[in-house]
């Protein structure tokens, strides 16, 4: 399983639905964490948007009706 498809099932675990919030592949090997629970994308290495999802993404539970920032979500690595 590749980084954007763990990063995927990540965020169906932690209660996001894909339009809520996913990440889609983008061009040069990037991936793209895009959706309607965030202000805008996030694009980087697929590798490190596995990260933020694993380590950053709060549960969508925690997350309530807020919506994230991408410069949020880089400053939380």
């Amino acid at each position: 399983m590749g980084a954007i498809e763990q990063a995927n099932a990540l965020l169906q675990e932690k209660g996001y639905a894909e339009r809520d919030l996913a990440v889609h592949p983008a061009p040069r090997g990037r991936a793209l964490l895009k959706g309607n629970k965030i202000l805008s994308p996030l694009s980087d290495e697929a590798e490190l948007v596995l990260r933020v999802v694993r380590d950053v993404v709060p549960s969508g539970s925690e997350l309530g009706s807020r919506t994230l920032r991408a410069a949020e979500l880089r400053a939380g690595l």
